[in-house]
């Protein structure tokens, strides 16, 4: 059996496949630390510009103590084609009440399951990237995102 050769990538175009994978993704997979161990899970974002991803969560969950501890993540989205982004990102609370608004009042889901914009449990996370990668399938390895170009 042959190799697959995947098809060349337009080095203008990166951003816009990218952001094409990380929307055809249903849930990237965030990977955080806790203490030596490294800890993966899939998350829902509830907000996507460019390549800062925002992720609701719970007080109570085992993330929010390993985000206070080391705010350094991951996030790899991999789409039905099987291309990759991942994002290399530093985790930081939103606290702007305008913006947790507008995501609050775009997602009905956490409305119904918290009930209050206020609810003490919430939290939501602001992945500020300072690295994004993206592999298309089969080509064993990644290039490099220009995080400026965001839409």
């Amino acid at each position: 059996m042959s190799r697959p050769q995947p098809q060349p990538v337009d080095p203008a175009e990166l951003p816009q496949l990218a952001q094409a994978t990380m929307r055809a993704a249903k849930f990237p997979m965030l990977a955080t630390v806790d203490g030596d161990q490294p800890r993966l899970r899939p998350v829902s974002p509830v907000r996507t510009d460019g390549f800062t991803v925002y992720v609701a969560n719970l007080r109570r969950y085992g993330k929010t103590h390993e985000l206070e501890s080391n705010p350094k993540a991951e996030l790899c989205y991999k789409d039905d084609q099987d291309n990759q982004v991942r994002i290399t990102a530093t985790a930081e609370i939103v606290t702007e009440r305008a913006l947790l608004e507008e995501i609050w009042n775009s997602n009905p889901l956490l409305r119904a399951y918290l009930g209050s914009i206020d609810n003490p449990e919430l939290i939501i996370y602001r992945f500020v990237p300072n690295r994004a990668r993206y592999m298309r399938e089969w080509a064993l390895e990644y290039i490099e995102v220009p995080l400026v170009a965001q839409s």
